[in-house]
């Protein structure tokens, strides 16, 4: 295949933001591919060369990549770089330069896709002292053979900049239509969500068909997408909703990771976080106890690193475990912040995959995979404490005991025979309660930076303020959600810019729908959590729109920054639609008002 066919295609993702006709070019193009090259399709829309869990990473810098057009296109530097500060994107500037080279080039071969992809894995793995030159003169090889649309989404893919539009739930949409029916949609979600691999997904629906697909298990190695809860506004409702009986866990405050753990010759242990990125190196300690205490030979599990006082063995706020996020000194960092997992689930061992057994089952194997732990340090490798309520009495009883033993909440667990672990999905089997919801507004908020506001005054030559935006799956569209402009501090300020740098966009990105607009746009890349004082029916936000009034969507009013960044969600992980409109309806609920309506938010 030649490589121009894939830009051509990239290029029309790119000229519609409808998505339904970015399913119909999807599945018209797959059809046409082979399924090993659909593989590595699917990784390059992205701008990568494997699944998103792995280390790997193109990450070429922007300096760089123009050096290599200076280089292809015969332009000087100052010529290069002047462009890219009035267009702002390396990909556009190839794509300009590449019009006027090609026309005195007569050298040139057409670029195939095979080609490509080995361009590229050269680029990823040049390492040492040459590398960087190196990987300039492996750009300008593959430039010096691209026509315009070919030379600006090489330049895209390797600096990890693809904004093309097309996300998983559209993929997937189309991989439906190509190769299966509309009725197994979700076997090939259900895939996906097992492996986090959309690449493998793609090429064995295309040569195994939907069989194959099925055949798809859980594997250690490759991280499960986590299950998420839902929440109500009482214990109570809990209750009730859980037919009187359940399991309640403490909810830690600290980081979610889900432990992949294979011992023996070729053994490893590797901890994702929601993000599916590697936090291995961050918990070493964590990462040898776990392998350690392992009862045979493999296993998957999920649970919560929390910093604690070894002193006290008190638990200590999230803001204490973050220390551990650092890229180095973690042998002082590990010396500094002491932390334990307390294990909530176990998703596969030995061979068996516990994902499809209920609750009740996969905790009582949990607490029997796990030897006890022996020495003199402080043990690393816990449970959550946990107990089966059956009253509302035991239940304030035990999320008392909760909060004062500075948790953030429970989590209420269904023990009937449907509990299985929903990877990827949101639902009543668990529901989490927390002491924030006895407050005004019933939780945080995770909302992505799609935008900023120049500052005045103080801020001055920075950004001000913030457009925030909450995810909607069944659009596969961001849709904003407030203007952030309190809750930052100097600090934060000052590294916003070096944040959002990589996301920035000429233009609003296809996958945000906005009627305010900002002075920079950003692609949906940097989580926020925000809290605010209420929800109201907005004519200026897009979130939930038209589902509480017609031409309307849902705004938070008064929103502040907590000062956390949630480098552990992706935006779609953040918080989504349905859950800013339940919030808002637990609110008028909660009120005994009728909907509100505004559009003050700072």
């Amino acid at each position: 295949m030649q490589f121009e066919k894939l830009a051509t295609m990239f290029d029309r993702l790119e000229s519609t933001s409808s998505r339904l006709e970015m399913t119909d070019i999807l599945a018209e193009f797959f059809k046409t591919v082979e399924p090993g090259e659909l593989r590595q399709i699917i990784y390059l829309s992205v701008g990568r060369l494997h699944p998103e869990f792995y280390p790997q990473e193109l990450g070429m810098a922007d300096k760089l990549v123009l050096r290599a057009i200076s280089s292809v296109s015969g332009r000087s530097q100052k010529d290069v770089d002047e462009l890219w500060i009035k267009l702002g994107d390396p990909g556009e500037v190839a794509e300009q330069l590449v019009v006027k080279k090609k026309q005195m080039t007569l050298f040139s071969e057409p670029l195939t896709f095979k080609s490509v992809v080995e361009g590229l894995t050269s680029i990823e793995t040049s390492v040492g002292k040459d590398s960087q030159d190196k990987k300039m003169k492996l750009l300008a090889r593959m430039m010096h053979d691209a026509g315009p649309v070919e030379a600006r989404y090489i330049c895209r893919i390797v600096t990890g900049r693809m904004r093309v539009g097309a996300g998983a739930m559209t993929i997937m949409d189309a991989l439906a239509i190509a190769f299966a029916t509309k009725e197994e949609r979700p076997d090939i979600e259900r895939a996906f969500n097992i492996t986090c691999d959309m690449g493998l997904v793609a090429e064995t629906v295309a040569s195994g068909g939907m069989a194959a697909v099925r055949k798809i298990g859980v594997t250690v190695g490759s991280p499960v997408k986590v299950m998420l809860a839902e929440r109500l506004r009482s214990l109570p409702d809990i209750m009730d909703r859980m037919e009187g009986k359940c399991a309640f866990e403490y909810k830690y405050d600290g980081m979610r990771v889900q432990a992949h753990i294979r011992k023996g010759p070729g053994g490893f242990v590797k901890l994702y976080s929601r993000r599916l990125e590697d936090l291995t190196s961050n918990f070493p300690d964590i990462a040898e106890a776990l392998s350690r205490q392992l009862k045979g030979k493999e296993a998957i599990i999920e649970g919560e690193c929390v910093a604690f006082d070894p002193a006290t063995g008190n638990l200590l706020p999230f803001q204490n475990v973050t220390h551990r996020r650092k890229k180095h000194g973690m042998a002082q960092a590990v010396a500094d912040v002491p932390v334990k997992i307390f294990m909530f689930d176990l998703l596969y061992h030995d061979g068996v995959d516990y994902t499809l057994r209920p609750y009740s089952m996969r905790r009582a194997k949990l607490e029997m995979s796990f030897e006890e732990h022996r020495g003199l340090e402080p043990d690393k490798v816990g449970y959550t404490t946990r107990a089966i309520i059956s009253s509302e009495e035991d239940a304030q009883t035990f999320f008392d005991q909760a909060v004062a033993a500075k948790c953030e909440g429970i989590m209420a667990k269904s023990l009937e025979d449907v509990s299985v672990y929903r990877a990827g999905s949101r639902g009543f089997l668990w529901i989490k309660y927390k002491k924030d919801y006895t407050q005004a507004l019933v939780d945080t908020f995770d909302l992505a930076v799609v935008g900023a506001f120049y500052g005045m005054g103080k801020r001055a030559g920075m950004y001000g303020a913030l457009l925030m935006a909450a995810y909607d799956p069944d659009t596969g569209k961001f849709g904003t959600a407030c203007k952030l402009g309190t809750g930052f501090d100097d600090a934060f300020l000052a590294a916003l810019p070096g944040m959002l740098d990589k996301y920035k966009s000429e233009k609003k990105p296809s996958s945000v729908e906005a009627e305010m607009v900002p002075d920079v746009w950003f692609v949906p890349g940097v989580v926020l959590e925000v809290t605010a004082a209420d929800i109201s029916i907005s004519p200026i936000h897009t979130i939930a729109y038209g589902t509480v009034k017609e031409d309307s969507g849902l705004g938070l009013r008064f929103p502040r920054f907590t000062g956390r960044v949630r480098d552990d969600k992706t935006p779609e992980q953040a918080t989504t639609a349905a859950e800013v409109l339940e919030f808002y309806q637990l609110q008028e609920e909660r009120d005994g008002e009728s909907p509100s309506e505004g559009g003050s938010e700072e």
